[in-house]
């Protein structure tokens, strides 16, 4: 039996997006790990664990392979320290997946990064869609002062793999605010991944 063409009004201004088939949260207390100044990081997870830093909206379809998953992200404005709030960024676990962001509200940046460690970041605002190619690990940052509200689309067999970031002490780049603006500064915990390791990640592939 074939599936049923649905249609999804999005809220701009709080990233709802109706007839969703899931959603969940990320509070201050999940990043733990995520940003480089851990006491920041403690003082603000002290005074409210609970407070959530980003919401996902989405439709999973039936199908694995084939299909679309699709839906929306809310991110409030906020810092750790020196670095913006951030979602923790991940790789697909099919790494050969690609994903297409499109900013509907306030002012954000999609972080990337290839498996051997080269550093592309783009503005996320409303009206620019953004694509990440296959192979590339990817996280969002709100670098304004006002949500930052994005809808995605990828592959619905991708899958994600969030320990790769992890097991490099981070990405290469940390994204920090400077005066008015933003600047992408070396990551002092960043590991580079050794060549097995960009190998494993090239072959994950189907």
């Amino acid at each position: 039996m074939l599936q049923q063409p649905t249609s999804h009004k999005i809220d701009p201004d709080t990233g709802r997006m109706e007839n969703a088939t899931g959603a969940y949260r990320k509070r201050i207390a999940d990043l733990s790990g995520v940003y480089l100044d851990e006491a920041a990081f403690l003082d603000e997870a002290g005074k409210d664990p609970d407070r959530v830093v980003y919401t996902v909206f989405e439709t999973r379809p039936e199908q694995e392979r084939g299909d679309l998953i699709f839906g929306t992200t809310h991110m409030a404005p906020g810092r750790i320290g020196d670095e913006y709030f951030l979602t923790r960024g991940h790789i697909h676990a099919t790494a050969n997946r690609p994903e297409a962001y499109t900013g509907l509200r306030g002012a954000g940046l999609m972080q990337m990064e290839s498996p051997d460690g080269e550093t592309v970041v783009l503005d996320v605002k409303p009206g620019v869609l953004v694509y990440v190619p296959p192979y590339w690990l990817h996280r969002s940052i709100n670098i304004g002062s006002e949500p930052l509200v994005m809808s995605f689309c990828y592959p619905s067999d991708s899958g994600q793999d969030y320990a790769v970031i992890g097991r490099s002490g981070g990405m290469a780049k940390r994204i920090i605010a400077q005066g008015d603006g933003w600047e992408a500064v070396d990551n002092p915990t960043y590991r580079k991944r050794n060549a097995e390791e960009v190998s494993r990640i090239m072959e994950t592939s189907n």
